[in-house]
């Protein structure tokens, strides 16, 4: 896994203005650092947007059980990662709502639940924010995160919690990966209702790499487990291997794995995690691998796993020696599962592969295939277009005809490289410190926004009613009209 690190500067900054608020409850301490905390911390910060003190969440929905409903869950909105949401109103006038800086950088997809945001932070926190205002709820502050100078190679600095985190309804837990010191992947369960700690289960590293191991993928649940996927850090260093684990979401209980069988990388670092299928199936993107020639080693593929992470089929492009020779691997975007059992796999050598998801059909065993572009981030779904983001020419909307043929319907902004998402009638991609409102029939650009904070690489978003929110490299930033 190599990539250039992109990071736009925000323009049109918003000023920030104070305004710590107060929460309720108290959270378990543990071992890798301070205990939770409500109310404390670095204060959300507000631009725009009708100001309001912190309030408890929102009841929960009618018919659920005792905790509050999830308009966007997971990364991407929903266990198939598709990132596309019906029932929005169409897009508006875009405005900043409100922006919140918190104690890092926000890389992972903001969580909207029950009336707040839930966002985790490189500095190993987790905060509660007022969906409308912004404002604090609480603060989980689950350990001390990794420095860079203590890697030997990466591009995040400190590394803490990097990967999207997972709310599970059932229990009312949101549930994080933390990087802490001594080069931990630990798993916390975070009460919605005030931030404290449920769960915590350190997660043995699958390759026995934990220094060389990142998770940067969100997390999944199903099947009454948390999976968790790892890959390594920007540059490649260490001898890393690609990895799946998969905790009880009570915590307790053994902890099951798969690692992609090459001797070296084949990492699963994909933003968006792991793609659930039917029967609970999960689709996950790897990376190259050390194989240039000779046996297929399981890189630079997409491979099914059971819930019970046994690997279940494998596609390769017949590339694939050349593909992990030259870094042109799969494991950049996600599978993007479409209905009638079709996926789409996109990555860096640009080639789109339609599959089978029933039968991924081995080496070679593409239903079609399309020179696009090169991907990297996440792919979001739409009926039967997958929109994909570029790198160097603009997001790609791909459309599967019949289940059997692909094509290329339009190229966006060449300088627009964030990860799409759909709602309101329109694709949103953030790219060049804004947010950016395109045609989805056209990819013509009908509105922007700058954005504060600076963007992440592979930078994505969340919807919820009229509101996108956006990790930025401060915080949080809530855009209205979407």
């Amino acid at each position: 896994m190599r990539f250039r690190a992109v990071c736009a500067a925000g323009a049109g900054a918003t000023a920030f203005a104070l305004a710590a608020c107060g929460g309720t409850g108290s959270a378990a301490a543990h071992g890798t650092g301070p205990a939770a905390s409500h109310g404390t911390g670095p204060a959300a910060s507000h631009g725009t947007g009708p100001a309001a003190s912190s309030q408890a969440p929102a009841q929960p929905a009618a018919g659920s059980a005792a905790h509050p409903s999830a308009s966007w869950p997971v990364f991407n909105g929903n266990a198939a990662r598709t990132g596309a949401v019906t029932g929005l109103p169409a897009a508006g006038k875009l405005s900043t709502a409100w922006t919140a800086r918190l104690d890092g950088a926000v890389y992972g997809q903001p969580l909207v639940i029950g009336g707040m945001v839930v966002a985790a932070t490189e500095n190993d926190s987790v905060y509660a924010l007022n969906e409308a205002t912004g404002h604090l709820i609480w603060r989980s502050h689950l350990g001390t995160p990794v420095p860079a100078s203590t890697l030997t190679c990466g591009d995040i600095d400190p590394l803490g919690i990097t990967g999207t985190p997972a709310y599970d309804q059932a229990n009312g837990l949101v549930y994080a990966v933390a990087e802490t010191t001594g080069f931990h992947h630990v798993l916390f369960g975070l009460a919605v209702t005030n931030g404290a700690v449920k769960v915590r289960r350190d997660i043995p590293a699958p390759d026995g790499q934990p220094r060389w191991d990142q998770q940067r993928p969100g997390l999944a649940i199903g099947s009454g487990r948390v999976y968790v996927a790892f890959g390594g850090l920007f540059g490649d260093c260490g001898p890393y291997r690609g990895s799946v684990a998969a905790v009880p979401l009570p915590g307790t209980g053994p902890i099951i794995s798969y690692m992609v069988p090459t001797a070296r990388e084949g990492g699963i670092w994909g933003i968006a995690g792991p793609v659930t299928g039917a029967g609970g199936t999960l689709y996950v993107s790897v990376g190259n691998g050390a194989a240039t020639s000779g046996a297929f080693d399981d890189s630079d593929s997409v491979t099914a796993l059971t819930p019970g992470l046994g690997r279940a089929a494998i596609f390769a492009p017949s590339t694939w020696a050349a593909d992990n020779a030259a870094d042109l691997d799969l494991g950049s975007t996600q599978p993007a599962l479409l209905g009638g059992g079709r996926l789409l796999a996109l990555g860096k050598r640009g080639t789109a592969y339609l599959l089978s998801a029933a039968h991924l059909g081995g080496v070679g065993g593409q239903l079609a295939s399309l020179d696009v572009c090169g991907a990297w981030g996440a792919a979001a779904v739409s009926g039967t277009t997958v929109y994909e983001p570029c790198r160097g020419g603009g997001p790609a909307a791909i459309g599967v005809i019949g289940g059997t043929r692909i094509r290329e319907l339009w190229h966006g902004p060449a300088a627009v490289t964030g990860s799409p998402v759909v709602g309101g009638g329109a694709v949103w991609v953030t790219g060049q410190g804004g947010l950016y409102e395109l045609n989805p029939a056209t990819g013509a650009v009908r509105a922007s926004i700058a954005l504060s904070g600076g963007l992440p690489r592979m930078s994505s978003l969340s919807l919820s009613g009229s509101d996108a929110f956006i990790g930025t490299l401060a915080g949080v930033t809530a855009v209205r009209g979407v």
